[in-house]
């Protein structure tokens, strides 16, 4: 069974969406991230995906209080991606009750430190394979860098990497349903690592032909803020259903 993972992602604390990373077309769900992350529990989903962009914007972690609270108020599973790019980051984002952190920039410009953490923190470092036309992007995606999609991942295999999660960035925000392609060659390539698909799921018939392609995990965002996948649409891929 494919997991679920709702998207929050925060600008000044508030609940946001973006579309292709574009910071300029910034819409605000909810002013209390809590209170999405508490109707997601609710509905019987487990895991959830926190993205602070402006830490991401930022190159460091710049505030922990968010997370803190989604943590303390939920049970949910929570990854992050946002900044981290120190050791002391890396714990204190830990220490805040995340379960796993993405890593995108800094295994871009620090490979061999991401790969110290891979070896440390065995389970808990997702790579965050991001790309617009089949290269890496990174700082929040507002920056793209020479690094082909699976070239970047490759340098990783080798190193205790279990999970990656990979945004097509042109399909992100559009409701136009994912990279589907992008997907098939990375489960074809990389066919031991967890993969997590992430931007353009529209309909719970795109969750279902990723699970079918073999992926893991599955990011939803703007489709669930705009209502067009609802929370009953989602339950059926809970263990629950």
């Amino acid at each position: 069974m494919i997991t679920v993972i709702p998207a929050i992602d925060l600008i000044d604390g508030n609940c946001v969406r973006l579309t292709e990373g574009n910071f300029d077309t910034k819409k605000i769900y909810y002013r209390d991230p809590v209170d999405a992350a508490k109707l997601i529990e609710g509905c019987g989903l487990t895991h959830l995906h926190v993205v602070d962009l402006d830490n991401a914007k930022a190159g460091k972690v710049l505030s922990l209080e968010s997370l803190e609270r989604i943590a303390s108020s939920t049970s949910l599973t929570i990854d992050y991606g946002g900044g981290v790019k120190t050791l002391e980051e890396l714990k204190s984002v830990f220490e805040a009750g995340v379960d796993q952190v993405n890593i995108g920039s800094l295994a871009v410009h620090d490979p061999d430190l991401v790969k110290e953490w891979l070896h440390d923190y065995s389970g808990k470092i997702i790579l965050s394979a991001d790309a617009k036309n089949n290269k890496i992007a990174t700082a929040g995606w507002q920056s793209e860098s020479e690094l082909q999609l699976q070239d970047f991942i490759q340098i990783f295999t080798e190193h205790g990497l279990e999970y990656i999660t990979s945004t097509d960035i042109s399909k992100d925000g559009k409701l136009g349903g994912p990279s589907f392609e992008m997907y098939e060659i990375l489960r074809k390539e990389f066919p031991s690592l967890n993969i997590c698909a992430s931007g353009g799921v529209t309909r719970s018939e795109d969750i279902e032909k990723l699970q079918d392609m073999g992926i893991n995990r599955v990011i939803v965002g703007k489709a669930i803020y705009e209502g067009v996948l609802t929370f009953g649409d989602l339950a059926k891929f809970t263990d629950d259903a």
